[in-house]
């Protein structure tokens, strides 16, 4: 009786692991296409030149608007003895 169940369950196992096999082929053939694709490069478009802003010439401050920036900066600090 022993030697019968042993068999059964041997049979059993190999029937198992053949049906696993079986789910894991089908999910792997379902995943992967049967053709690969081939890869399509995509052509580089041609950047426009960028437009180079005008540069603006610095205007040179005259005596007196740096006479009223240097009074802005040195202001007497009230309250120092």
């Amino acid at each position: 009786m022993l030697k019968a169940r042993r068999q059964r369950q041997k049979t059993l196992k190999l029937i198992d692991v053949e049906a696993k096999e079986v789910k894991r082929l089908a999910k792997q053939s379902l995943k992967e296409p049967v053709v690969k694709k081939e890869k399509v490069k995509k052509v580089a478009v041609a950047k426009e030149e960028k437009v180079k802003p005008a540069k603006v010439k610095k205007v040179k401050l005259t005596k007196e608007e740096l006479g009223k920036q240097g009074a802005k900066k040195v202001a007497p600090v009230a309250g120092k003895k």
